[in-house]
Parts: C-alpha cells; structure tokens; sequence
C-alpha cells in the first residue's frame, strides 16, 4: 500500500418503524495512508459546506475494531468493536448527541493494494435505538489504478 490513497466510505441505515433503507451515503475522497503496530491509520480532510474550516480524520483499522476520530468542526471518536458496545459523545455545530455504537459484525479484508473493511451496527441515540446501520470503508493505493465508483 502506498501513502497516497483514494478512500470511500459508504453508509446505509435502516431505521426503526420504516419499510427499506433509507438513502446510502457516500464519500470519496483523497487520503495519506500508513501502518504503524499492525494497525492501519488514514488521514484526511473533510469541508463541511456553508462552513469555514474543516474536519480532520482519522480512521484506524485493526482485525476486529474500526476506530474513527473527528477533530474540527465536527469532533468525535467512534470505536465499532466486534460484540462490543461504545458509547461516546458526538459534537456539531448544532450540538451534541450521546450515541451508541453496537457493532455486530466488523470484517476486516486486505491485499497489497487495497483494504475493505465492512461493519454492521446498531446506533443508540441517547440511549434509544435509531438504526441498524452498514458502513464499508475501502482503502485503496492510488497506483492500483482500479478504483471504481460503484
């Protein structure tokens, strides 16, 4: 894996009371890539529009746990943990949530030029359920030269 990354990471919730999932998030974007302790850890920025400044990232991956940190104008540090629930509080400029993380599922694929990582969850909002949510995060070197929107 190089330093220079494209990274996507994907979201689905299926909310408690409604017929389907709702509409899957997406976001793509450029990040630096390194391995430190057998673990994984991207940087990157995100903007949030209508606001200045951003939100700097950082996601670090282990077999059995995605650890995500949000410093900026967003801030907040989320642990998916394999049959673990965290509990942690997430800072917007529109206030704070207390959320549960509940993970049930986190695995963890790697190869030379790319890492996937899929997590199943349950979100807790103060201490109420919300969703059953999927994300996948995919990591992949810039020089692979295979990334595809999908």
């Amino acid at each position: 894996m190089t330093k220079d990354i494209l990274l996507s990471i994907s979201g689905l919730q299926f909310m408690a009371g409604e017929d389907g999932p709702g509409e899957p998030v997406e976001v793509i974007t450029p990040g630096d890539y390194y391995k430190k302790n057998d673990k994984h850890y991207v940087l990157y920025d995100e903007v949030m529009e209508g606001y200045e400044g951003n939100t700097r990232n950082i996601i670090k991956v282990s077999p059995n746990c995605l650890d995500i940190t949000k410093k900026g104008l967003n801030n907040v540090h989320m642990i998916f943990e394999k049959n673990k629930k965290n509990v942690t509080y997430y800072y917007t400029p529109f206030g704070s949530l207390l959320i549960g993380i509940d993970a049930k599922h986190v695995k963890v694929a790697e190869t030379e030029e790319n890492i996937n990582v899929t997590v199943n969850y349950d979100l807790e909002v103060n201490y109420e359920f919300l969703a059953n949510c999927n994300i996948t995060v995919n990591i992949k070197s810039r020089e692979a030269g295979d990334f595809r929107l999908s």
